[in-house]
């Protein structure tokens, strides 16, 4: 019999996470009545992914960049999906469970991919080193080893409807607070802010400024978060912006709303008129 066919029921989901039995539940090992009305959500999202209570320095920045991403209009297609599901007849946890689920590589994935960028820049900074000269280094390096992997888009920079993404200068900022406060590292801002200038450098001269997922990324490796946890937490983001796109839709007396207004129709590119063949 294998360790596996031996275990006990209670031992099938064995988890760190929660304790529970009547009239008793704990998270991480405190009692959620202690924790209610004491932490917020961003520290309970911290407290269980991550094992313990964040610093107060800590749970800001997490709940900023929480803040930065829940919604960016019906044009984004999680909050498309979540308004076109409520007009099919669905329940609102339907649509958002619609919306999430386009959050992929492209649409949603980018946070990910740019804390494992950020994260690969680290590793290549000689042990100690976090001077300006050893970083352009690293990142230079960087860059050029996904240029070799035909890699052409940087994750994290550019935004195709904002020349500067509002949301990425602030959450900047408060990284940097934080940093001058000793409470992250600050190298992550340092190695986003030096990708930014690389890239530059590499277009003549033309800026491709941080976007969201660029400053959430610093936000989300300054915390240490591993960055198939990043992408979740968007999720957890971008849930809020389907949320109430999809009650607002609710609102409305449409039924089966399309992707484009009923007076207008798709461009047909297939055969022309033919005759089946007898």
């Amino acid at each position: 019999m294998s360790e596996r066919q031996k275990l006990s029921p209670s031992d099938w989901w064995a988890t760190s996470i929660i304790e529970m039995k009547p009239g008793m539940i704990r998270y991480r090992g405190y009692a959620i009545e202690d924790l209610i009305g004491r932490v917020g959500f961003a520290e309970m999202v911290y407290l269980l992914t991550r094992g313990e209570l964040p610093s107060k320095p800590a749970a800001k920045l997490l709940e900023a960049a929480l803040v930065a991403a829940v919604d960016h209009g019906p044009q984004a297609p999680s909050i498309a999906i979540a308004r076109m599901a409520m007009t099919c007849g669905v329940g609102i946890n339907n649509a958002m469970a619609s919306a999430t689920n386009v959050l992929g590589d492209v649409h949603g994935g980018a946070g990910e991919q740019c804390v494992e960028l950020f994260n690969a820049v680290a590793a290549r900074l000689p042990e100690g080193a976090r001077d300006a000269a050893a970083i352009t280094k690293a990142v230079t390096d960087e860059i050029e080893a996904l240029a070799a992997r035909g890699i052409r888009h940087v994750p994290g920079f550019g935004h195709r409807f904002h020349h500067l993404d509002p949301r990425a200068p602030r959450i900047l900022s408060l990284v940097d607070e934080a940093a001058a406060a000793g409470a992250v590292s600050g190298l992550f801002a340092a190695i986003g802010r030096t990708v930014e200038d690389v890239i530059a450098q590499r277009r003549g001269g033309k800026r491709v400024p941080m976007n969201i997922d660029g400053a959430t990324g610093v936000v989300f490796a300054e915390l240490g978060f591993p960055p198939p946890l990043c992408r979740g937490l968007f999720v957890l983001s971008r849930s809020v912006g389907c949320l109430a796109h999809a009650w607002e839709e609710s609102q409305s007396d449409y039924r089966n709303k399309g992707p484009i207004p009923r007076d207008q129709i798709w461009t047909y590119t297939g055969p022309g008129p033919r005759k089946v063949p007898e």
